[in-house]
This record gives C-alpha cells, sequence and structure tokens, in this order.
C-alpha cells in the first residue's frame, strides 16, 4: 500500500496488514494513518491524491462559512471512526488553485476520492453517521 504523507509529501510503501499499527512517515516521522483530519493546501494536494492508495475523503471549506464550521466536528468524528479512509480538509480561501481544479462552487462541499480519480461529490452539511453511510455507499463495489 502506498500512502503519502500529508506532511512533507513522501511517498510510503506501508504492507495493508500494518496500516492499524500507527505507521509513521520514513522521512518526516509524522504520523501516515492519524484518526483525525489533515489540513492539505494547494502545493501537496495533487501528490498527496496520486500516492495515496487508500480512499481520501476531501472535505473543501472556509473559516467564515457557518455550515463549514457546523461540519466540522462531525467530520473530525467520521475521521475517528473509519481508520482506512484519509480525511484531508482544504480551506478553499487559502487553497484556491485546488478549489478551482475541482470546480468547488459551494462550500462544504465533500470530494472522495479513490486512487487518484474522484468517484463522489456532495455538498451540504452531514452528521457523523450520515456521513459515513454516504462513504460506505460509495465504496460499496470497490475493492
Amino acid at each position: 500500500m502506498h500512502l503519502a504523507c500529508p506532511y512533507c509529501g513522501a511517498t510510503n510503501r506501508i504492507p495493508d496488514e500494518r496500516l492499524d499499527d500507527g505507521p509513521s512517515c520514513g522521512k518526516c516521522k509524522q504520523p501516515l494513518m492519524a484518526a483525525e483530519p489533515v489540513d492539505i493546501s494547494d502545493a501537496n494536494l495533487p501528490g498527496f491524491l496520486a500516492n495515496t492508495e487508500l480512499p481520501v475523503l476531501i472535505d473543501f471549506w472556509a473559516a467564515w462559512c457557518g455550515p463549514c464550521q457546523m461540519m466540522a466536528p462531525h467530520f473530525e468524528e467520521a475521521a475517528r471512526q473509519q481508520p482506512r479512509i484519509r480525511f484531508a480538509k482544504v480551506d478553499s480561501d487559502a487553497a484556491p488553485a485546488a478549489s478551482r481544479y475541482f470546480g468547488i462552487r459551494s462550500i462544504p462541499t465533500l470530494l472522495l476520492m479513490y486512487q487518484g480519480q474522484e468517484i463522489a461529490r456532495q455538498s451540504g452539511v452531514m452528521s457523523a453517521p450520515q456521513l459515513l453511510a454516504w462513504v460506505d455507499s460509495q465504496l460499496a463495489n470497490k475493492p
């Protein structure tokens, strides 16, 4: 399994059976499978997506957005409950290139990526159970 480090961008190869053992980046020693969302910028998003084989759920948000603030704790709770999905947050104001590239028109918007490809998109606030049910339904027929 290849996992990109969200902190330094290094690609790490982790055996599937070791994913639950708390692997750390071989370069910067930061945790690769933290049970919390990681902040991703314009600079590291392309490499993070291209070099991560696990599903990635991205929350496009902004600090001034009330619904984004309402959903933040639910997104964090979902990250704690689903360790085999990488949860990332992209601040739309701080990462305008990523927002343009993915055509983000409203926030909060969730993008579910699988092996570097967008497989689903959802806008609006969801609770942690709704979010996890949506992700599960989208990944139901993926290996």
